[in-house]
């Protein structure tokens, strides 16, 4: 694939899937051995399944999601995504309950496509920010 097709894979999982909430698409844009390094979940996720219950994960928390892609770059294999996230935590969140507040966050990914689908990923997020906005952890002064 081209790179223009590859950043429109990712592209689609972060609107259509993400923002959208289409989680059957999951299985059309992960391949099968898919996996997801994300920091702030250890576990990862594996598989179009594994994405569906990560996406499904973050949207009970924000049912309002909406991701923007800010900048794409894509060489070879490689799609690198810089995006920024909004939504207000309604539902539960890692064990923090709701606590309808707004959040708005910024986060880089990489993904590594094969066949027209996202085989890896590597994601990194302000987390640390999203705690703060959600009041679990003070802003220092």
């Amino acid at each position: 694939m081209q790179p223009d097709e590859n950043k429109t894979v990712v592209r689609r999982f972060l609107e259509e899937v993400f923002t959208g909430g289409n989680l059957e698409l999951a299985d059309e844009i992960f391949a099968p051995n898919y996996v997801l390094h994300d920091p702030s979940v250890p576990q990862g996720a594996r598989g179009p399944e594994g994405m569906k219950q990560y996406v499904a994960m973050y949207r009970s928390a924000y049912p309002d999601t909406r991701f923007t892609v800010e900048d794409q770059i894509a060489e070879g294999d490689r799609v690198v995504t810089r995006w920024a996230a909004n939504g207000t935590q309604r539902g539960e969140l890692m064990g923090i309950p709701p606590t309808g507040m707004p959040v708005t966050i910024s986060g880089i990914e990489v993904d590594r496509i094969g066949d027209g689908r996202i085989e890896e990923s590597w994601v990194i997020y302000d987390a640390l920010g999203m705690m703060q906005q959600l009041g679990v952890i003070p802003v220092p002064e």
